[in-house]
């Protein structure tokens, strides 16, 4: 059995280019610039709370899919699968750290107020730390995946400079969203939800015995999220 399975890959192909896109749209009618962003934090909370949230989940949603991809990529072009597979992830891991930041910017603009917050960024924003040397992993990983991806067969030339735009992204903090968020996204999407379709087509239909299962452990896994917050 392999680790993830062909529904939880599947799933991530599908659900994780569409929440990143989501997440870029929502931001996009706010300026790019990290002052911007906090200052439409401040006077649309929730809209822009739903947007990082979004943008963050995807990202967290996104290894399994970059997983899924390397092992189709790895029976032809193994080096290729191994160095796109691992630079792409590092890249999740990135960004990860990065709405981490962006949370307690958010926190600190509610809390402090946009002018202390924007001060507290700005004078923190070039302060070395361990993935200020991973950045180009960001970028770089999604040019290694898509053309790993061509030569192993797993995506035509289409989907692949789809899947390629993915490397448009601006990286950093409290970044918002550029025309070339959107046509990274949307090639992401081009790229993987048809993927994502062909892999949960391919998968056997869940037991009965599954199937009963399925309910008492999401709401195991529910109560657990809740009690997470208490901590």
């Amino acid at each position: 059995m392999r680790f993830p399975n062909g529904w939880i890959a599947g799933g991530a192909l599908v659900a994780g280019p569409v929440l990143l896109l989501t997440g870029t749209l929502l931001r996009s009618p706010y300026n790019f610039f990290f002052t911007d962003q906090l200052k439409a934090a401040a006077e649309h909370p929730a809209l822009m709370t739903a947007a990082y949230t979004a943008f963050l989940a995807g990202h967290v949603v996104m290894w399994p899919a970059v997983a899924e991809i390397a092992r189709r990529i790895a029976p032809k072009r193994p080096m290729w699968a191994a160095w796109g597979g691992v630079l792409v992830t590092v890249g999740l891991f990135a960004r990860t750290f990065h709405a981490g930041v962006d949370q307690a910017a958010f926190n600190a603009a509610r809390h402090r107020g946009v002018e202390e917050a924007t001060r507290l960024v700005a004078d923190g924003y070039s302060d070395l730390h361990l993935f200020s040397y991973l950045s180009f992993t960001i970028m770089f990983g999604w040019y290694v995946l898509a053309i790993g991806a061509y030569l192993g067969g797993v995506l035509k030339a289409v989907p692949a400079v789809a899947l390629a735009c993915m490397g448009l992204l601006p990286l950093g903090v409290l970044k918002g969203t550029e025309l070339v968020s959107i046509v990274g996204t949307t090639g992401l999407c081009v790229a993987l939800v048809p993927l994502g379709i062909r892999t949960l087509r391919e998968q056997p239909r869940p037991s009965r015995r599954a199937l009963v299962l399925a309910a008492p452990v999401t709401a195991g896994l529910g109560a657990l999220a809740v009690l997470s917050t208490l901590g």
